[in-house]
């Protein structure tokens, strides 16, 4: 599993054959392999990968503790990636743009913006009732639970409540162009999140490969 870090930057778009694509910029690495896990000591494979290195003044005691014993900078975001084979992989290398190819289908994980606690219309696109003077139900809800039995409203009905600020991945982005010397993928489409938010890179888990015989 390829996977990297990066900074959402923002919008923008690439001309390619006479066409203009929309794409999302993202400032993607160079990260470090700060540990790697193997099935003996940990129960499966996988490397630690940080991002963005802070002063040492901004970690705390026991990551200062892990960062000294892979003897690398203090980085502000640690993320593991499965692999299958951890030897190919040496603590401290770097790891950038590179492992990755224009055309490419990757998969795009971050956190949505958060827009608070937002009524039905907004969070679930209800219709409301009408406009007109006097109805007293324009942005309501309307009606929510049972009568005498089961006298209750069921888990999951939609209601008001937090809006955004959730987990989201987009599967299946293409990546449009690549620019190695200032680490930036421009992938097609949107990015969740918020500028300068973190967003995890993985190559595509769904992506549709060639047919073999």
């Amino acid at each position: 599993m390829k996977g990297i870090l990066g900074k959402k930057v923002g919008m923008t778009r690439v001309f390619k054959d006479d066409k203009a694509i929309p794409v999302t910029v993202i400032k993607a690495g160079p990260c470090v392999v700060v540990q790697k896990k193997t099935v003996e000591t940990d129960g499966y494979n996988a490397i630690q990968i940080g991002f963005e290195e802070i002063p040492e003044r901004k970690a705390n005691k026991p990551l200062m503790g892990h960062f000294k014993k892979a003897q690398v900078q203090p980085l502000r975001y640690l993320r593991e990636f499965r692999v299958d084979n951890v030897d190919d992989y040496e603590i401290g290398q770097k790891i950038d743009v590179t492992i990755f190819s224009e055309g490419e289908k990757i998969d795009l994980i971050g956190n949505s913006k958060g827009r608070g606690y937002s009524g039905v219309m907004k969070r679930w696109n209800f219709r409301g009732g009408e406009d007109t003077h006097g109805s007293k139900f324009h942005r309501g809800l309307g009606s929510t639970g049972m009568a005498t039995f089961p006298s209750k409203v069921f888990k999951g009905k939609k209601m008001p409540g937090q809006y955004g600020n959730e987990r989201v991945t987009i599967q299946n982005s293409e990546i449009v162009y690549i620019d190695v010397q200032n680490n930036l993928i421009a992938v097609k489409g949107g990015v969740p999140g918020a500028r300068g938010g973190l967003v995890t890179i993985k190559e595509a888990v769904k992506a549709k490969r060639p047919k073999t015989k």
